[in-house]
């Protein structure tokens, strides 16, 4: 139940229907709770998707975010969240829905007007992580003693590892150390500056990536143990996505992981290279992530995809009426799959 603390025109405090109010940096908010029964219109696909890219790398981060972006929203009734969110969603992304990802070297992770760091590099040896940069060679020490904000961040993995009050500027190098499961992992390292007071922040700067090779080795096709098969089937449909340029997901059913689900909503005309990526994709669905049986659904007007599964050896079991809605109407759809056995033999 909502109440009125300051009288009817002060803003109200609870819920009421959907309608929740509370105060925020001193001003009264209202906002409507609850899930919309419409349609998400392409517009709105292509939103929803930013927000859950950037949010990908700025939750973990979260830490790093309040103390990087605090002065950018000093005095003003944003907070620093969502101020992280606003720039990275309007600067550092790439490509058009359903294609978006992150540019990793535009994104900020503290906003300020120090000078930022110069010419900086990134090194590892096992579990520590060095960062180098040049010394200021600006005059007298006025930036000498800025301390380093170093982070880490792991994209495979959706974490970050950070040291908020690192190194000072002068000794142009700091070490950051990381957990023994992360050496091999992917990183994107990020530095930035701050007075000692804490009154003054740069920007942040991305120092550069370590272990970019992991997403190709999920393309060689050896017998070493996937230790995370949800993971590594994550990637996969990253990379199957890329190559045929489509709008797909590929994930385990919740009820067995033995079992692969693959929906396809949409690929462009060119077919050319779908049928070598799809055959690679069920390889290593098999042979390395353990799958015993890949089901896969898409529109039934997809009459050259359809003709494509039934040479891979798919077997048609179901036709749905209006099963999804995509591109902003109802699709019908068939349903295939195939079994590892099924597969074996044919390969």
């Amino acid at each position: 139940m909502g109440t009125l603390r300051n009288g009817l025109f002060g803003g109200f405090h609870g819920r009421v229907g959907n309608l929740v109010g509370y105060t925020l940096k001193g001003k009264h908010v209202i906002r409507m709770i609850g899930k919309s029964t419409k349609p998400l219109t392409p517009a709105r696909k292509a939103n929803c998707e930013k927000m859950k890219i950037v949010n990908e790398i700025l939750k973990p981060s979260i830490h790093a975010i309040r103390i990087g972006f605090r002065l950018a929203v000093a005095g003003t009734d944003r907070n620093e969240y969502n101020e992280a969110v606003s720039y990275n969603k309007k600067n550092a992304l790439q490509g058009v829905y359903p294609n978006i990802s992150l540019d990793y070297t535009k994104v900020l992770m503290s906003m300020g007007t120090l000078p930022v760091a110069v010419n900086p590099g990134i090194s590892q040896t096992a579990e520590k992580i060095t960062f180098n940069w040049e010394k200021s060679d600006i005059p007298v020490s006025q930036y000498h003693n800025d301390r380093a904000m170093l982070v880490i961040y792991f994209p495979d993995l959706k974490e970050t590892c950070c040291q908020l009050i690192g190194a000072k500027r002068v000794e142009g190098k700091d070490v950051l150390a990381i957990s023994p499961q992360h050496i091999n992992e992917r990183m994107e390292a990020y530095i930035s500056f701050a007075k000692e007071d804490g009154r003054e922040i740069s920007n942040s700067v991305h120092v550069g990536s370590l272990n970019l090779d992991r997403k190709a080795r999920i393309a060689d096709d050896s017998t070493s143990e996937i230790k995370d098969i949800p993971e590594f089937v994550h990637l996969l449909q990253d990379e199957f996505s890329k190559k045929v340029s489509g709008d797909c997901e590929l994930k385990l059913s919740q009820h067995d992981d033995r079992i692969a689900e693959l929906i396809i909503n949409s690929f462009p005309n060119e077919q050319m290279n779908i049928k070598e990526s799809l055959s690679s994709t069920l390889s290593l669905l098999f042979k390395k992530a353990k799958v015993n049986r890949v089901v896969l659904k898409l529109s039934a007007d997809s009459k050259e995809m359809i003709n494509l599964l039934k040479d891979l050896g798919f077997k048609k079991e179901g036709y749905f009426i209006e099963n999804r809605f995509v591109n902003d109407r109802w699709v019908n759809e068939y349903q295939f799959a195939i079994l590892k056995s099924e597969w074996d033999m044919l390969n």
